[in-house]
């Protein structure tokens, strides 16, 4: 099912280029030729029903990526940055035997016992020898994609051909894509973000795309300049870096068709910093490994500042309260997600499918929110990290937001923290900007002195150079939390 759209394109433009990444340039012709290859090896190699990928964004993890579901697999990623014990987890928990790695990479699992077939040496099939296979039901799971183990370790998220088809489809429809449009690709391919954004579309689109192994705000500037880039969908910290670059200028951003935030909340300053500088809005997205990644999208013709902006084709949203009653109108509770992108649940974990999963198909993302009149979504914070002060409810992101509007914050994180007299005491990390030194007082003043209510001003503030993040940029809170308590 999701194979087609590569087989059509290399059909109908086969020397046109597809993928430009650090060893070169790919025509489809030939990602369709290295996929056939990729599909051959994979199927003397294992009988299994799924296969690992363990490689970083490029021509070979598309072509692996295809290669795989060609040989009538399901494709693992696994997420190279994860600690050791993260990584045997994934391995153990998907039961695959074979991973499509590159020497480089290799050492990652050289202690596991699976037997590594390295990508360097997967010679390509024939031109147009794509290899015929019988075309995969709607249901037929298409990959096992772990989550970056904000909390615990990665959960298997099951996604089938017609999950991750349908939010393609919505999220090509939503935002107007055309073919005429050139991705930057500077989101891992191994997470939700950059598989269906950054190469499921683009492929699907026609259009050419360019893939850095390894994000720098330099390069990243330097692949707009160069190939004339339209669409670039980063997390906020990569937009930040490159706000911060004293070369950049709008003239760089004349091709841009749109730049999409994601995987974090979008900081209001850095919003409007990028849009005063360069000329572009930042448009604020929402998606999950879960819902096959989009959910809501703000788009160059549809968008609110703030919000995460209208609900894609296909998806209905049912806003809770905590006894899982729907919401009255514009009020805030958890957001609950239903559609043809929802997973079919977690691998090996049935009780926490059932939690997650309701009777009638909604999806409990355990993100709290509410829709303007208009249709707009407003993501307001995390169920879960809700800090509770002598029976008050505290939202960390609200807190954030107003640090983050001080001009010596540059990016702040805020959790909650065990108070023997109240409970829970909020804990505020924040990197300052450069050549500036807050102090808390001036902090907590300063929140005061913006309205902030007593309860949600930071006890407590640490001034940290870097918070600790995942392989997208979104800052691990547990992380944090974890730190905090020792």
């Amino acid at each position: 099912m999701l194979t087609a759209s590569l087989r059509l394109q290399a059909a109908r433009r086969p020397h046109e280029l597809v993928i430009a990444d650090d060893h070169g340039v790919v025509t489809f012709g030939q990602l369709a030729a290295m996929a056939g290859g990729f599909a051959k090896h994979i199927s003397e190699q294992t009988q299994l029903p799924r296969v690992g990928l363990l490689l970083p964004s490029s021509a070979a993890f598309v072509a692996g990526f295809y290669g795989t579901l060609l040989a009538g697999k399901t494709v693992v990623p696994i997420n190279f940055l994860l600690s050791e014990a993260e990584i045997v987890h994934c391995i153990r928990d998907s039961g695959i035997e074979a991973v499509v790695t590159i020497p480089q990479l290799a050492g990652r699992i050289e202690k596991t016992g699976l037997k590594i077939i390295d990508a360097t040496k997967i010679a390509p099939a024939p031109i147009g020898g794509i290899p015929t296979v019988p075309t995969a039901a709607a249901d037929d799971i298409a990959v096992l994609m772990y989550t970056s183990g904000t909390s615990g370790l990665p959960k298997g998220v099951l996604l089938s051909h017609g999950n991750i088809q349908s939010d393609v489809d919505a999220a090509i429809a939503h935002m107007n894509l055309q073919e005429r449009h050139k991705f930057l690709g500077i989101i891992p391919l191994f997470h939700a973000f950059g598989m269906t954004a950054m190469m499921l579309a683009p492929i699907q689109l026609g259009s050419s795309i360019v893939y850095m192994a390894r994000f720098s705000p330099v390069g990243a500037l330097n692949a707009i300049r160069k190939y004339g880039i339209s669409l670039v969908l980063a997390v906020p910290s990569m937009y930040a870096a490159i706000l911060r670059l004293k070369d950049a200028s709008a003239e760089d951003f004349k091709t841009i068709y749109a730049m999409i935030s994601g995987g974090e909340p979008l900081p209001t300053n850095l919003r409007d910093g990028f849009e005063t500088r360069f000329g572009v809005k930042l448009l604020e997205a929402y998606g999950m490994t879960e819902t096959s990644l989009a959910i809501a999208l703000n788009t160059p013709q549809s968008q609110r500042a703030g919000s995460v902006g209208k609900l894609i084709p296909g998806v209905e949203i049912r806003i809770t309260d905590d006894a899982g009653n729907k919401v009255a109108g514009g009020g805030e509770g958890e957001i609950w997600v239903k559609g043809p992108m929802v997973m079919k649940g977690y691998k090996n974990l049935p009780d926490e499918t059932a939690a997650a999963l309701t009777p009638d198909g909604y999806f409990k993302t355990g993100d709290l929110g509410r829709i303007d009149s208009d249709g707009f979504l407003f993501i307001t914070g995390r169920k879960k990290d809700l800090i509770i002060i002598a029976g008050e409810k505290a939202s960390p992101r609200e807190i954030e937001e107003m640090l983050q509007s001080h001009p010596a914050v540059a990016e702040a994180a805020v959790i909650g923290k065990k108070d023997p007299t109240r409970g829970e005491a909020v804990l505020a990390f924040i990197i300052p900007r450069e050549g500036f030194s807050p102090t808390l007082e001036e902090l907590r003043e300063f929140c005061r002195q913006s309205g902030l209510a007593a309860w949600k001003i930071p006890k407590e503030i640490r001034i940290v150079p870097d918070l600790p993040r995942s392989a997208t940029g979104k800052v691990l809170k547990r992380v944090l939390a974890r730190e905090s308590a020792e």
